[in-house]
């Protein structure tokens, strides 16, 4: 006869039925139930050194793997750590369960220890938030909130866990592993058929896929119906939306389009919301995605210009497609397409030889590309740094800052990529600024023996907002953006444990990564670099 178990020891038992085999986390007061029913448990959890971090790492470690990450925190202050890295998960479509300790239930309300109304401010920021409130029903809570982070557009949901519910006993049942997957959102055969059958009639059709297709099983997707149509497909996850320096020069092809296909990919402000002349007036749209209220939204915004709308999950509606489509007849436009995303500017080209520093951006991203191998993971994070290295750089998998637009996330990242993928290679670049917001996540890596290659481009400045105020403003109008110069941040990172290296010029910079690469830690790149605005690749 079964015997009654602790709720804590039931979270560990319902995560370890979904998959789970890492927790990122922070301890605190209201989660230590959780940490002592941790033992023999078999799920390792990594932990870090602020509470955002865990959740960025979950979400790296989501976007890699395909699964849901998980990360722990504390009640209270943790948690409104935590819930400041819900934008940017939110915004890139990634499946990430927030667990929260709680004040417990029966003082709730009484003025308990760090009690904060915890649901209602995760809630805007998540696809589903909710305070456990039995012992017996935290299994079903979990599988819940696995079942909705993958739903239609996944994303994260966050579930607050009072400590009495932690401690208290119930019998053990734990829910089937069908309750942690989500229903089906399939693109009928029919819908299918006539969706390819107006891309083949399309003279200059235009294909973009949303963040929820950057996993291992949206690349394959998206691989699949880019063979099967011969027409690029553009991965739209930037906040920079029609500047996206990875696109190249593909704002110039939109802007003809007769048909654009939206494969899961919002229409919001990336697209400029469908208006003239960021695409053509009398173009028509076909919206597949699987929230009704974007689909409304959308069919506001194109005022009768929508030629199908399907309500699908992204990576069952491009299986479906790929599945049946054949070539597109218009084989210009498909040159033309690929030729626009692959453009770089010529004048590129000379910047690779450069010596002396300080050193561009294109010639930190030249140095850089030869370090790319087939099994490198690109972490790219940081304002104007960050988008020269999306442009100068392709790497099999990409982890950057999605559309939210948030900074600061690129070491955790990176922490969670190397958890992710154990071998090859993990490179992250990001600006001097960025750095600074998860520094000690470099003892994280150490402790955890996480090792990856993070290059700074050290300018001194929030390079970002000194560009939009001398572009804005003038020249005589900058102020706020001003970093101390020469800021050793390799020397922070040899003594939290990792390797350092300084790098003035550019004829240093190879030495300096093969070092950086075969020292075996967490390693950074301090690099002075030009302060250059970003990248604008539209052709003349």
């Amino acid at each position: 006869m079964p015997h009654e178990t602790r709720g804590a020891d039931l979270l560990w038992s319902a995560l370890k039925q979904g998959g789970v085999s890492r927790v990122f986390s922070l301890s605190g007061n209201h989660i230590m139930p959780v940490y002592d029913a941790a033992f023999g448990e078999g799920i390792e959890i990594i932990h870090v050194r602020h509470e955002a971090a865990a959740l960025h790492m979950a979400d790296a470690w989501a976007r890699l793997t395909g699964e849901v990450g998980v990360a722990l925190v504390t009640g209270g202050q943790g948690h409104t750590n935590a819930i400041a890295a819900l934008p940017t998960t939110l915004a890139g479509e990634v499946p990430v369960l927030l667990l929260s300790g709680h004040a417990p239930l029966n003082e709730f309300g009484l003025g308990a220890f760090q009690e904060t109304p915890q649901v209602e401010m995760a809630a805007p920021l998540c696809k589903a938030a909710w305070l456990a409130q039995t012992t017996e029903g935290l299994p079903a809570d979990i599988a819940k909130a696995f079942r909705i982070a993958r739903a239609g557009r996944p994303g994260p949901v966050h579930i607050s866990l009072p400590t009495d519910v932690l401690e208290a006993k119930a019998l053990p049942s734990l829910p089937e592993e069908a309750a942690y997957r989500p229903a089906a959102m399939p693109l009928s055969p029919e819908t299918a058929t006539a969706i390819l059958a107006a891309i083949a009639v399309a003279k200059r059709p235009f294909l973009a896929a949303g963040p929820a297709l950057n996993t291992p099983d949206g690349r394959r997707a998206r691989a699949a119906l880019e063979a099967a149509l011969g027409l690029p497909i553009a991965l739209m996850e930037s906040p920079r939306g029609l500047g996206d320096p990875s696109l190249g020069a593909f704002a110039e092809m939109l802007a003809q389009a007769d048909l654009v296909v939206l494969l899961g990919k919002q229409l919001d402000f990336t697209l400029r919301f469908g208006r003239a002349p960021a695409v053509e007036a009398k173009a028509r749209w076909i919206v597949i995605d699987p929230d009704p209220r974007l689909q409304a939204r959308a069919a506001q915004l194109l005022a009768g210009r929508i030629a199908f709308a399907a309500l699908a999950a992204p990576l069952e509606a491009v299986a479906a497609l790929a599945a049946a489509a054949a070539p597109h007849p218009e084989t210009g436009w498909r040159e033309a397409l690929a030729e626009a995303i692959a453009h770089r500017p010529a004048e590129w080209g000379p910047l690779a030889e450069k010596s002396g520093g300080p050193i561009h951006p294109a010639t930190l991203g030249a140095a850089l590309a030869r370090f790319v191998t087939p099994d490198t993971v690109l972490v790219a994070d940081g304002g104007e740094i960050g988008q020269w290295m999306q442009a100068c750089l392709r790497a099999p998998e990409r982890v950057m800052n999605s559309i939210a637009g948030s900074i600061g996330a690129g070491i955790p990242f990176a922490i969670g990529a190397r958890a992710a993928r154990p071998a090859g290679r993990i490179l992250a670049v990001m600006g001097d600024g960025t750095f600074g917001f998860h520094m000690a996540e470099f003892d994280t890596a150490v402790r955890h023996e996480l090792p990856f290659v993070l290059v700074v481009g050290n300018d001194a400045k929030w390079n970002a907002e000194y560009q939009i105020q001398k572009r804005d403003y003038g020249a005589n109008r900058t102020h706020g953006c001003e970093l101390l110069p020469g800021t050793r941040y390799d020397q922070v990172v040899q003594a939290l444990g990792g390797h350092g290296e300084f790098v003035e010029n550019a004829e240093d910079l190879p030495a300096a990564l093969e070092r950086a690469f075969a020292s075996g830690k967490p390693a950074c790149v301090n690099v002075m670099i030009e302060g250059k605005a970003a990248p604008n690749l539209r052709r003349a």
